[in-house]
């Protein structure tokens, strides 16, 4: 299979970006959406499950709190009713002020759109330190999340690739780089040459996360459906018997 087969195969077998499946479309980069997928940016940072992130924002739907002003209005008592009842039990008193302390700064600095905040971002740090003081508790990790996804929306959206982005790209033997600005380099090269058509290159990075995640990470190689295309799959296997 060549390169093209290959990256079909790992973004259809594993799945693109992360807001997608949750019904969020960063295509247009609507302010509403693009908030959508910060509130479930902010949920997937947490030391949490992704399921139980997911559950959460599904939560959040349910109840129409979706915006900022939603936010301000439903409250931190009913914040921590939602958190609840999504399973985001153990950071729901901190996570409903941390979301407060978020919609009160896009509301006063940005009048409620991120797009506002992008715009007056003089360039990808600024970008980043822009979203993490909107509030405490705003981390590098759940600025990668949001960003990772808006590569291909936002021209100042460029985070670095997370490690397990560079350990599955690398088992696949898709970049011979260990630097992540490297390795960012040698995928976007490769995306644009091979990639499909109807996906973005944050699906394939997202695909990539995926992988290293669920399978890399925890040596699952024998359910991995990757394995006959990864470089190490053999070792580990054989490792593990």
């Amino acid at each position: 299979m060549g390169a093209e087969g290959l990256l079909k195969h790992l973004v259809d077998g594993l799945g693109g970006c992360f807001s997608s499946s949750l019904g969020i479309d960063l295509s247009g980069a609507a302010p509403e959406e693009v908030f959508k997928w910060f509130l479930a940016a902010v949920l997937f940072g947490a030391r949490i499950s992704d399921k139980i992130a997911a559950n959460t924002y599904r939560e959040f739907e349910q109840n129409d709190v979706l915006t900022p002003e939603a936010i301000q209005n439903t409250g931190w008592e009913g914040l921590v009713k939602t958190l609840d009842a999504g399973g985001y039990v153990r950071y729901d008193f901190k996570t409903a002020t941390k979301l407060l302390d978020i919609a009160r700064s896009l509301i006063e600095d940005y009048q409620g759109d991120l797009n506002q905040l992008h715009a007056r971002a003089k360039g990808p740090e600024d970008l980043a330190e822009r979203l993490q003081a909107l509030a405490k508790g705003i981390g590098p990790v759940t600025v990668n999340i949001f960003l990772r996804e808006l590569r291909d929306v936002w021209k100042k959206a460029d985070p670095p690739p997370q490690e397990l982005v560079i350990l599955a790209a690398g088992n696949l033997g898709l970049t011979q780089s260990s630097r992540p600005r490297d390795v960012l380099d040698e995928l976007r090269s490769l995306w644009n040459r091979d990639g499909s058509a109807d996906r973005t290159f944050a699906d394939f990075e997202n695909s990539l996360l995926r992988l290293g995640k669920d399978f890399c990470r925890k040596a699952k190689c024998n359910i991995c459906s990757m394995a006959p295309f990864c470089k190490t799959s053999k070792t580990r296997i054989d490792a593990q018997v």
